[in-house]
């Protein structure tokens, strides 16, 4: 029985814990804001592809608290958004559980997200994964996956990180695919994953921000003004410009066409995770989204003018957001 330990049991975690108890996996949730919810009453999902489901795992609030259980944890899966340089490090909040043999498995949006974790545990196997799961945690452990959309999407996409990484690494990729698929998920493993990773980047680092900044959802954005399309399809094809020049395969004009077509051709707009944040007044990741690869462009030499005026507006946005929260919290303490 694997034993796994996942970080981050919001929209996608929660999903991602049935999936493994459904498994036969040993599953422990680390919960922050929904953790007195779950406690009490466990995950409540409703679903196309699992139908409505209730369920209780392990939950914990801490590593520390998950570390004092005596566990040997095989996998750490963490599905918290990913915030780069952020204090603590992700890296330093999962430590107290991270064993000699412990798979860390990043399932997390944004590119060149990996290189913080490797840093500090080099030895370790580490899995990047690209998800593709459309749910919302409409309420504290109330999960809507797919259901109010009439959606089944799940795809997981996994390859380690480095490429270049043991087989023994590429194993333990093979073997959490295998307990994606036994609890009901899809999951496919790659020998390079960055190609993957990028090819949603391409979709993310447009519309993300576009729809934070405009608080509108695709489709109404899209319907805004004449110059809608040739924006976002302009922000897509930087991204395009920086994998191309960092040889990465089968990112090109072609796919941010697919992409954007897809976008086009809905009637009832989408909103994606950032423009949620921003209406809720919470953190987004803006640098592992935008922020990394407008470093990335420059790094490389490549001009993404779009791209710097994106993330600039975006980064001011975020820190607004932090001040307001910090206000609120000076506020409760007079």
């Amino acid at each position: 029985m694997a034993n796994i330990l996942l970080f981050g049991a919001g929209a996608v975690g929660a999903v991602y814990v049935y999936n493994f108890l459904q498994a036969g996996a040993n599953v422990t949730a680390v919960c922050r804001s929904n953790y007195e919810a779950v406690k009490r009453d466990g995950f409540n999902m409703r679903s196309i592809r699992f139908g409505n489901v209730h369920y209780t795992p392990s939950v914990v609030r801490t590593a520390e608290e998950a570390a004092s259980q005596g566990i040997s944890w095989d996998y750490i899966v963490v599905c918290s958004k990913c915030m780069p340089g952020s204090t603590p490090s992700l890296g330093e909040i999962i430590k107290p559980v991270v064993g000699p043999k412990t798979a860390i498995v990043l399932i997390q949006n944004g590119i060149n997200i990996e290189t913080e974790v490797l840093a500090m545990y080099p030895s370790n196997p580490l899995l990047s994964c690209v998800v593709y799961l459309p749910t919302t945690q409409t309420s504290p452990g109330v999960i809507d996956y797919g259901a109010s959309q009439n959606e089944t999407l799940n795809r997981l996409e996994i390859g380690t990180y480095p490429t270049s990484a043991a087989q023994a690494h590429k194993d333990v990729a093979e073997h959490l695919a295998h307990l994606v698929r036994k609890g009901g998920g899809n999951a496919d493993v790659f020998d390079d994953i960055q190609p993957r990773r990028w090819g949603k980047l391409v979709v993310n680092a447009a519309w993300n921000p576009i729809s934070a900044l405009s608080l509108s959802s695709d489709a109404d954005f899209l319907r805004s003004s004449p110059g809608a399309v040739d924006l976002v399809r302009s922000v897509m094809l930087e991204i395009v410009a920086i994998a191309k020049a960092m040889n990465i395969q089968g990112v090109d004009e072609a796919l941010a066409e697919t992409h954007l077509d897809r976008h086009r051709a809905r009637t009832v707009g989408k909103e994606p995770s950032m423009l949620t944040d921003v209406r809720e007044n919470r953190p987004f990741e803006v640098e592992a989204i935008v922020g990394n690869a407008v470093r990335l462009a420059k790094q490389h030499g490549v001009k993404a003018p779009l791209l710097d005026a994106i993330y600039a507006l975006a980064k001011g946005l975020y820190e607004a957001g932090v001040r307001s929260r910090q206000a609120v919290a000076q506020q409760s303490l007079t």
